[in-house]
């Protein structure tokens, strides 16, 4: 069993938990102002790196509540989490 540390609830069962995806992707101020490819890449386009990263996951089968955290994408070590608009972890990319 694979714990993930919920902010709010503390540690819970992974499956608990929901996948996000990258943390930290601002949206365009204005959208209509974007081209077909440059809204493409906003939408589609992600880092994908490898080793500690800043995810975003949310507490589907708990609180409800997103938050982010740095996970390893080579070993999925699990490590600092955050609230929004509060503490943020620093991902080493």
């Amino acid at each position: 069993m694979l714990l993930i540390h919920c902010p709010y609830c503390g540690p819970r069962d992974e499956t608990e938990f929901s996948y996000g995806g990258e943390a930290d992707i601002a949206r365009p101020l204005e959208p209509e102002a974007l081209s077909d490819a440059e809204w493409a890449d906003y939408v589609f386009l992600r880092t994908n790196a490898k080793g500690r990263f800043k995810e975003q996951w949310v507490h589907t089968h708990g609180c409800g509540r997103w938050f982010t955290m740095v996970r390893d994408t080579v070993t999925h070590e699990h490590g600092e989490t955050g609230v929004f608009g509060g503490f943020e972890p620093d991902a080493v990319g």
